[in-house]
């Protein structure tokens, strides 16, 4: 089954990878990172189709994907 793994520190939640998911299986978080801002988690984990937009959408790379034990990190800074 894919999932994703959200790098809660380097998130800043401004929900490009909401809008980018098809499945709509990602939302807010109501806790806070260390730098103060909500951060993306997975709400619908069983519906990821492992289809990569949220970590294609998200421009502060804090998105991996795994699919059936490949590992997607589509940049690195």
């Amino acid at each position: 089954m894919p999932t994703i793994d959200v790098n809660i520190e380097r998130c800043k939640g401004c929900e490009r990878c909401i809008d980018a998911c098809p499945q709509e299986i990602l939302g807010m978080s109501q806790k806070l990172n260390n730098k103060g801002y909500k951060f993306a988690v997975m709400v619908d984990e069983p519906r990821c189709i492992g289809c990569s937009q949220c970590a294609i959408a998200c421009p502060d790379v804090a998105i991996e994907v795994y699919v059936e034990g490949a590992h997607y990190q589509f940049f690195q800074y």
